[in-house]
């Protein structure tokens, strides 16, 4: 099998049809399969062979597309590094997958080089800029192709295909091992996906970072022979211009996107009839921030769960699920969905027995697409990867007709004087005050109780509400026990690498100077 055949087939349907547009370059189908036939024969002809690992370092560009479809017609392993890592994390995976090749843009250069020389490996370093003498320009190895279209490389289905870097809630950078298979399922779900599915006539806006989870559509993209737009940078401003200009019918935001868009001024004049699906995930989103959405975007909301070691997403809401919650099962709109495809999920206890239907338990799940292996982790490999089930690590439950709804993470959940508190929950109940633009709860330290209730907030723009008010909001809307006992105010959160809310980095300064951390 070879991935990269894919691009080819779609070259030779719909040879002038826009495959890629990134600022100002437009990439017919055409052109960028023959740009990918250039990359797989140079890196081929600098000896690179199925197995070894080619990285990038980059803001998004139009030529990281090139690199992955390269890597999958030469066979080879590609290892996107999230362009926010500093250069001590860069050397670490250079050395630790060991990379064959490093792809870098301008911004990344310096870490770049100097990362290569504390790893210490035979790293090949390529500039997509101008080059200094250091290093190799992306345009000089694409010269050193031959003249034919090289013979797509023959792989296995289980052979390593990407290594997905994340540091989940460990804060140690490990590599979910995605294989061509994995891959190949990803794209098969996406194409069963009727609501989102790419079509001819799709218009795909990618507005984070492409190596990860926004660009997991680009194979089911070049597929179907759709187009894919990328955002250079994300800006709430830029995203609305880009949908109406291009007349974008499909994209992905993570809920701190959501947030942006809904807090941009006059988000609510733009014209945004052409989207037909907007899926949102990387992150629990509140229903309040659903029902938002909605009114913003129109009724072509959809919600999804999913993780690097699942490949894609394994739960998803649709919106005609969405719409039945705003209408009439309002505790709908609290669930990630129901499992998606040919996935299965579980909620087990701590002994991975199968729990009845709405008692909390870790969700599991089973899939072509779920991750075998964590790469040279044997130890972390086994405690996650059990009997062909993911164990996310993540606290749900489900409900009898299949939806799960996600309360936690195992290590976010806090227990204050014995009862377990959820921060989700509390969290849902914040962002339906009008004066809350953003939320993050955390359990801090207490002497009574171990830990108590803490919310961060951030207002609205116009918005200046009291601690003691937004206490009083939560306790009309929860349990007692679940209502912040205090309530923090800032200017904005702290949110990682892949935009997500960094609940540690919020957690963190209230446990320096405790003499016991129960997280």
């Amino acid at each position: 099998m070879n991935l990269g055949t894919y691009l080819t087939r779609s070259a030779r349907y719909w040879p002038d049809a826009t495959a890629l547009v990134c600022g100002e370059r437009t990439w017919t189908f055409a052109e960028l399969d023959r740009a990918t036939d250039r990359l797989a024969a140079a890196l081929l002809a600098r000896g690179l062979r199925p197995g070894d690992a080619v990285a990038s370092l980059a803001w998004n560009r139009g030529e990281l597309v090139e690199v992955e479809f390269a890597l999958y017609k030469a066979g080879l392993v590609r290892a996107p590094i999230n362009a926010r890592l500093g250069r001590t994390e860069v050397g670490h995976i250079l050395e630790y997958a060991p990379v064959r090749l490093l792809v870098f843009d301008a911004a990344h250069r310096e870490d770049a080089l100097a990362a290569i020389e504390a790893a210490g490996t035979d790293c090949l370093a390529v500039s997509l800029d101008s080059t200094s003498g250091a290093e190799l320009s992306y345009a000089a190895l694409l010269d050193e192709a031959a003249g034919e279209a090289p013979e797509p490389v023959d792989v296995d289905e289980h052979d390593a295909c990407v290594l997905n870097f994340t540091s989940g809630s460990t804060g140690t950078l490990k590599a979910a091992v995605q294989t061509f298979g994995n891959r190949l399922a990803n794209m098969r779900k996406l194409l069963m996906n009727e609501e989102s599915r790419p079509r001819r006539d799709s218009r795909y806006l990618a507005c984070g970072p492409i190596t990860h989870a926004t660009g997991m559509t680009l194979l089911a993209n070049v597929f179907a022979g759709s187009a894919t737009h990328v955002l250079p940078a994300w800006d709430a401003g830029t995203f609305l211009d880009t949908v109406e200009r291009e007349r974008i019918t499909t994209t992905f935001l993570v809920p701190a996107m959501v947030n942006m868009v809904l807090a941009h001024p006059g988000a609510d004049g733009r014209d945004l009839s052409s989207l037909t699906s907007v899926r949102v995930g990387g992150a629990p989103i509140s229903p309040q921030r659903l029902k938002d959405a909605v009114a913003l975007f129109g009724p072509v909301v959809a919600q999804g769960y999913g993780l690097g070691e699942t490949t894609s997403a394994v739960a998803a809401l649709s919106s005609q699920e969405i719409a039945r919650g705003l209408a009439e099962d309002p505790e709908l709109l609290q669930s990630c969905g129901r499992a998606v495809y040919d996935t299965e999920l579980r909620i087990v206890d701590d002994a991975g027995r199968a729990l009845p239907a709405r008692e909390v338990g870790e969700l599991i799940v089973r899939g072509p697409d779920c991750v075998r292996a964590y790469w040279r982790e044997p130890e972390l490999s086994a405690e996650t990867f059990r009997d062909g089930w993911v164990h996310t690590g993540d606290l749900a439950w489900m409900r009898e007709d299949g939806y799960v709804f996600l309360v936690d993470r195992k290590k976010d959940m806090i227990i204050s004087g014995g009862f377990n508190i959820y921060c989700t929950e509390v969290e849902a109940a914040l962002y339906e005050h009008p004066g809350v633009q953003e939320a993050c709860v955390v359990g801090v330290p207490d002497e009574r109780w171990g830990e108590a209730v803490k919310a961060v907030v951030v207002p609205r723009p116009g918005h200046a509400p009291s601690a003691d008010e937004i206490a009083a909001f939560c306790a009309d809307r929860l349990d007692r026990f679940k209502k912040p006992r205090s309530v923090d105010f800032v200017a904005a959160l702290p949110h990682n690498r892949n935009g997500k809310l960094d609940r540690k980095a919020v957690r963190e300064p209230f446990w320096a100077d405790a003499a016991r951390r129960v997280n």
